[in-house]
């Protein structure tokens, strides 16, 4: 990876996993759209979190999601590209679909947040992955280009994230997770 000035790094399933009952996550998603009395539009999460913000829920949603997963990020299990990243030397960034908070609790959990230039999260920004803002932001932050930043990820929405963005993309696996 020696030919890239940054590499940026996803969190869930890349450098940690996060220890996340997401079924649960959805069922307690699914309860503030039943509790402002309005028809969750699928039971998968990610569609609750996408509808949020135009039905009102935003905050609401956010915040319990967020809640699951700093609450996963505290026994969270290091995977193995979190040893990459400790021995890489230049820029190095995390753009996770997670909350900020919990990307920045799993990364000191595992001693990997002093070798982290830039963490964004979901909340940081106004667009989710696969929107390029987020990876975008990270390769800014990184004083880098696109085209000079490699983005490590293990999902298809990772993958698009970086054509967007102009980086280059490797898979931490043989191929998407399927998140």
């Amino acid at each position: 990876m020696t030919e890239y000035d940054a590499v940026v790094y996803d969190l869930d399933g890349t450098l940690v996993r996060l220890d996340v009952d997401w079924d649960a996550a959805a069922v307690d998603v699914r309860e503030v759209y039943e509790e402002a009395a309005i028809d969750p539009p699928s039971d998968d999460l990610w569609d609750l979190l996408a509808l949020s913000e135009e039905v009102g829920l935003d905050e609401e949603v956010e915040a319990v999601l967020a809640a699951h997963e700093r609450d996963g990020a505290r026994t969270s299990e290091q995977l193995a590209h979190a040893d990459e990243l400790l021995a890489r030397e230049g820029p190095v960034g995390v753009c996770s679909l997670n909350s900020e908070a919990a990307c920045r609790l799993a990364l000191e959990r595992h001693g990997l947040l002093e070798a982290v230039d830039v963490v964004v999260g979901r909340d940081t920004v106004t667009n989710r992955k696969p929107h390029p803002e987020p990876l975008l932001v990270a390769v800014r932050a990184l004083s880098v280009e696109p085209e000079r930043t490699l983005f490590v990820g293990d999902s298809a929405r990772d993958e698009e994230t970086a054509k967007q963005a102009g980086t280059d993309f490797e898979y931490v696996g043989d191929g998407p997770s399927g998140h």
